[in-house]
C-alpha cells in the first residue's frame, strides 16, 4: 500500500496552483521559496510533469495530474448542503 509522504503533497501542492482553465498559464518557484517547494517543482519536472526546474507550463501528463489533484481537494473539502423544504 502506498503512503502519502511529505514528499508527495509537496507535490500536490504545486499541482493545485496549476489552471485548469488554459494551458498558456505557468508558475514560477523562485529560488527564495520555501526549499520544499523548489524540491517538489524540481521532482516534478524530472517526472516529466512541468517543462521547466522551476514550474513552468504543464505537460500533457502534468495536466491530467494537476485534474486528478484538484478534483481530490474537491472531494475532500466539505460542501454546503442544501435540504430543499
Amino acid at each position: 500500500m502506498m503512503h502519502y509522504t511529505s514528499e508527495k503533497i509537496a507535490e500536490l501542492e504545486i499541482l493545485i496552483h496549476y489552471s485548469l482553465d488554459t494551458t498558456n498559464q505557468g508558475i514560477k518557484v523562485h529560488s527564495t521559496a520555501d526549499p520544499e517547494k523548489i524540491e517538489a517543482v524540481q521532482r516534478l519536472f524530472d517526472k516529466g510533469l512541468v517543462t521547466q526546474k522551476d514550474g513552468g507550463y504543464l505537460t500533457d501528463s502534468g495536466f491530467e495530474a494537476a485534474a486528478h489533484a484538484q478534483a481530490l481537494l474537491f472531494m475532500l473539502t466539505p460542501q454546503k448542503h442544501s435540504i430543499a423544504s
